[in-house]
């Protein structure tokens, strides 16, 4: 082994493989092994603490033992190959959905998805907000034309179970016994307004239209998408409603036409 690069690359492997380099180490009074467990023992710890950063309510929801057991699982299984820790668990959900038994309830498969979206928000470059007023200032007959994008924050989920008041609960209390969440497939938005992460459910029509603007379909493919048997009146008043709420929580920014 001629450089350091190449020493690192075999330690590197030795602590994802949990094998001791034998040949890499010298002997010494304190058996090698003893002296590289000490290395394994503190990567592992250090990636747990990471994931735990990551998903702090799972951690409650869990448990420590609990916790730490799927973390290291979880890293045997994906071991970080980003230089920032910051994005280690970005596979969680994929993990837990090869492996159900990882998990002590269904429910929190969804949990892990609503904290990487909550995660995602809050790191998520910003950029130039909408108003009311950039809509106005458009003649009713080019509304159609009209094109929106979703603000790099956005994430919508659609989730089996009602999670959400677990996540509150645990938020305020990660030391409260929970109850389990009960089953209701519904869509989540979570984004970032200003430098507040929120979420909220979303209804079917109000999904369907940010679904659509956010694809980069235009303002009247998406109403047709979202309200396609809605009397056209009633239908007008529902985006419009729609429309200005979304861009005034800073979900949808208008592009033009």
């Amino acid at each position: 082994m001629t450089t350091l690069l190449d020493q690192q690359r075999v330690f590197r492997a030795s602590l994802l493989a949990e094998t001791c380099p034998q040949a890499l180490l010298a002997a010494g009074r304190t058996p090698v092994e003893a002296r590289f467990a000490i290395y394994a023992n503190a990567y592992r710890g250090r990636m747990v603490a990471a994931l735990r950063d990551n998903y702090p309510v799972l951690a409650a929801a869990l448990g420590d033992e609990a916790f730490a057991n799927l973390g290291v699982d979880y890293l045997r299984a994906h071991p970080s190959r980003h230089p920032s820790i910051r994005w280690f668990g970005d596979a969680l959900y994929d993990f837990v959905t090869r492996e159900p038994e990882a998990l002590p309830h269904p429910a929190l498969a969804d949990l892990i998805r609503m904290e990487w979206a909550v995660r995602h928000a809050f790191d998520a470059a910003d950029c130039a907000m909408s108003d009311l007023r950039q809509l106005a200032a458009y003649p009713p007959d080019h509304w159609p034309s009209l094109r929106f994008a979703v603000h790099p924050s956005v994430s919508v989920l659609t989730l089996e179970w009602l999670i959400e008041p677990l996540w509150h609960q645990l938020q305020a209390d990660p030391d409260t016994e929970s109850e389990a969440p009960e089953r209701s497939a519904h869509a989540l938005l979570v984004w970032r307004h200003g430098l507040a992460v929120q979420f909220r459910s979303l209804g079917g029509p109000e999904a369907k239209l940010l679904d659509a603007l956010g694809g980069g379909e235009t303002l009247g493919f998406a109403c047709e998408h979202a309200f396609p048997s809605r009397p056209a009146d009633t239908a007008a008043q529902d985006v419009l409603h729609t429309l200005s709420a979304l861009i005034q929580q800073g979900v949808l920014i208008l592009q033009g036409e």
